[in-house]
Order: structure tokens, then sequence, then C-alpha cells
């Protein structure tokens, strides 16, 4: 059966997450969990579900963006998309006008992968799959331009060893045990210690053995902070600290190593998503005290993640499976992560985000990697509610999700309720 695209729609969808500080941190301390919401229609009444996340303002910049691929869209059958998803992609991120705003990086990235995320959700839906395909199909839907020096198409194909068998044993294994996850719910910037208390008890109590808090806005406080998560999750309990891009180099270095005596895991995000050489210099400051950097979830793109890799700048990936692109970028990334032997732990707080990320990891686990030593995927307890197909967390891992595509659809009435601004969340908000 073919599949023509017939319509593209996009929408601003946003959750007011500012109200209650879910999702605060030293750099964006109101956000509000927000998505450019992507639909595709075909002629055989079959749709695809994307997204790309925000935070709120900003949001209908996306949006525009969007509609301004939209054109490069409608009218391609879904056939002949993959059966070049590769020059599809190239389509997209190589228009000869559109590029100049990009390429491949800020408000246009953004809405090509809410676009091809979209196309990835279709695609599952015709063929009736939740699991991995043929590894040659895969691997002709990334992009190797500007990374053939870290990965080539020949090496891909070596590395993906599982062609697509359901009951394959790590996905048995997946099916039974799940995808091991750590939680940020309990500590975002702006919760009160009662509510961090209460939160790290309860997840503790359901199971959870991995925690993230947010630092960077104020040095003594995130000493407090630190020391008061520690004594609530104990000495044996893994710790991370995320501090959003907050500080410069030696700001960096100087301010986690005060931090070191609560045993931190990894720094997140220490310095600029762009300074290849500041997260090289971190890491080896830093290494002495133990403390590993993880950064990735606002790289612009493989490029970016092809530099990180070669110059040993981190010692975690966290692949985005919106911010840094669609699925093929994420390939990409994690192709180049299994050669350069770094483990991926993705990013996943905010809106979707979870839901789409899943893929990915069991993608990585069950297909490329094989290895669950030092690999985790992060999980916020937000939103899942607004999803056709929430992701399902069992004694803290990810299970595997049963649903065809790629579990983006949100539910209609969560899309008309908080489009922004005409839904009624948000009209009585705005005439408060």
């Amino acid at each position: 059966m073919v599949h023509k695209i017939i319509k593209l729609a996009v929408t601003d969808v946003r959750f007011p997450t500012s109200l209650e500080q879910h999702g605060s941190d030293a750099m964006h301390r109101d956000p509000d969990y927000s998505a450019a919401y992507v639909v595709i229609s075909t002629d055989v009444g079959l749709r695809g579900y994307g997204l790309t996340f925000t935070v709120g303002r900003g949001t209908e910049i996306v949006v525009c963006a969007v509609e301004a691929l939209a054109g490069l869209v409608v009218g391609k059958s879904l056939e002949e998309i993959i059966s070049d998803f590769r020059g599809f992609y190239r389509l997209l991120t190589s228009d000869g006008q559109m590029r100049w705003i990009g390429p491949e990086k800020g408000v246009i990235h953004l809405a090509t992968a809410a676009v091809l995320n979209a196309v990835w959700d279709l695609w599952a839906r015709a063929e009736g799959k939740v699991g991995c395909g043929d590894p040659k199909q895969i691997v002709s839907c990334i992009d190797f331009r500007y990374i053939t020096d870290a990965l080539t198409e020949q090496e891909a194909l070596v590395y993906i060893t599982c062609v697509g068998c359901l009951f394959c044993p790590p996905e048995d294994q997946m099916l039974k045990e799940g995808y091991p996850a750590y939680t940020t719910s309990c500590a975002w910037m702006g919760y009160s210690d009662q509510q961090l208390k209460q939160l790290c008890t309860d997840a503790l109590n359901n199971g959870w053995t991995k925690f993230k808090m947010k630092v960077g806005a104020d040095l003594e406080d995130d000493i407090r902070r630190c020391r008061l998560i520690r004594q609530m999750i104990g000495p044996d309990n893994t710790l991370m600290i995320d501090a959003n891009q907050r500080w410069d180099v030696g700001e960096a270095i100087a301010w986690v190593s005060r931090l070191a005596e609560f045993r931190p895991l990894w720094i997140e995000e220490p310095t600029s998503p762009d300074d290849i050489l500041g997260h090289a210099a971190i890491s080896k400051a830093l290494a002495p005290l133990g403390i590993r950097v993880a950064t990735g979830e606002q790289c612009h793109n493989r490029v970016m993640f092809k530099q990180f890799l070669q110059a040993s700048a981190l010692q975690f990936v966290q692949i985005d499976s919106c911010r840094l692109g669609s699925v093929n970028e994420n390939l990409a990334v994690l192709l180049m992560a299994h050669k350069f032997q770094v483990p991926v732990c993705p990013h996943a707080g905010g809106v979707g985000l979870c839901e789409l990320v899943q893929h990915l990891i069991l993608f990585d686990y069950i297909c490329v990697s094989a290895d669950l030593n030092n690999r985790m995927c992060e999980y916020v307890d937000h939103l899942h509610e607004h999803f056709t197909s929430p992701a399902v967390i069992r004694n803290a891992c990810y299970m595997p999700p049963k649903d065809p595509g790629y579990s983006s659809e949100m539910l209609e009435s969560s899309v008309h309720t908080h489009q922004y601004p005409e839904g009624d969340v948000w009209k009585t908000l705005l005439n408060k």
C-alpha cells in the first residue's frame, strides 16, 4: 500500500509547569514544558506524530519553522521517503535557502526533528513495528556527511548486530527486566527542602537507586542541598549533578571540586554546550576526584558529538530525542559512541522525551551495545498522562513499549486544552 502524505499540521502545545517549579534549574528558572507537535496525515487515513521539546516562549518560532518545511514533505509518499531516507534528511537540512538559518542547528534543526520524528512514527505504524529492523536499512537512514573521519557506513553496519528478531536474548531480557533508569523528579532547583525530602522518600520506597539534582545557582546552597540529598538517599545509591551550562571552565572546576565530598558520579553540562575543549579541560581536572563529565542534550548535531568523542571530552554521552535532532541523528551518535567506547545515558526531561527516548535506548542495547554497564536513562515523572502510549516504569526501569510507532502521539483532548494561547488552560491563566 502506498501512503501519500496529504497534510502536515503543527500545534504550539504548552504545559504550565513553571507554576510548580517542575523542570527548574540554574539556567531555566521558570520552564513551561512545551512542544511543537506535528501530525502528518496520509491519503489512506494513517497518521504519524512527532514533536520537538521547548520550554515555553519561542515555541511559536519553531512552529513557523515547521510550517516552512511542510512544502518539502506534503505530496511525497512514505515509500518514496524511506527508499532514500538519507536523501530526504538532506532535503530538509540542506535546502539552499533555509539552511542559511542553520545549518543543522537552532530553531530550524528543532523543526526538522519534529518533522522527521513524525515520519519515523508513520513508518513504524505502517509496518506495525515496535522494535528494530534490518541493519542495512537502518544505516541507510544516517547522513554520514561530515563524520566519516570518525564513523564510516561500513563500520556502522558491523556495529549493528541485531537483525530485528523480536525474541533474541537481549530483547527477551528487556521484556522481563527493562532498561535501568534514574530520576530527576526529586530535586528540581525550585523545590523546597520539605518537598525534596518527601520526593526522595517516595522514590526510595518505589525502588529508585539513582538520583540527579540541579546545581549551579549558589555554591553554599548547592553544598547544603547535596548534603541533604546524600543523607536522604544514603551512601550507596548513585548521585549525579547537573549545572545546565551555568559556568565558565575554571568556575566549573572550582565549583564541582567543592561538591566532590558528596561523590557525584558525573557533572552534567558544566559549561557551554559548544565548548568542546572546555569540556575536555574540565574532564581532565575532575578525573582525580572520580567525577566524570556528561553532556550532549543540547549539542547541535552529530558533528559536535564527533568532536566531543575525538577530544575525549566526556565520559557519558547524553543523546536527546528532540534537541539533538531526529532518530536519524541519534542513530549516528549511538554508533559513534559505541566505536569510542563511551556509554550512552540519554537525557529525557521534558514533555514526551521519555516516550521517545525509550526507543533509542532499546535500540542501543538490543542492536548495538548489548551492555548495561554504566548505562541508564533519565526519567522525569511529569506529563505522561497526556500521551496515548505513555512510558512505563517498573522497578525503576523502562519497560519496552508495546504499541507500534514512536510513542509520540498525544491525546487530542490534551492538545486541545493546552494549545497556546487558544486552549482552555491558557485562556484561564492569561486572563487572570
